[in-house]
């Protein structure tokens, strides 16, 4: 039987920071929580502390608490648990993104 203790994921980055990767919240976290992909962040449940600076800074309202997540959006729960690990720490520059 897997060993299945999640710790909680105090905030996720859902879909809507895909091919934004606006880094605003980056710069308010005090910790290292985000972590970067090509085309997104997402938070390492193990770094953040639940502070939720990070959700109104967010331009595109991609940051929820776990409890707040849309139901659509619950798959970006396991996506920021499963890739950040293997994600660089955010730098907090916002790339330079084409206008759409």
């Amino acid at each position: 039987m897997p060993n299945i203790q999640r710790q909680g994921m105090p905030h996720v980055v859902t879909s809507a920071c895909v091919d934004h990767k606006y880094q605003d919240c980056v710069a308010v976290c005090p910790v290292d929580a985000f972590r970067e992909s090509e085309n997104y962040l997402v938070i390492d449940p193990d770094e953040c502390i639940d502070c939720a600076a990070c959700v109104s800074e967010c331009p595109v309202d991609a940051i929820y608490a776990d409890a707040d997540i849309p139901d659509e959006e619950e798959g970006w729960i396991d996506r920021n648990e499963e890739e950040s690990p293997e994600l660089d720490v955010a730098t907090g520059e916002s790339p330079v993104l084409a206008d759409n």
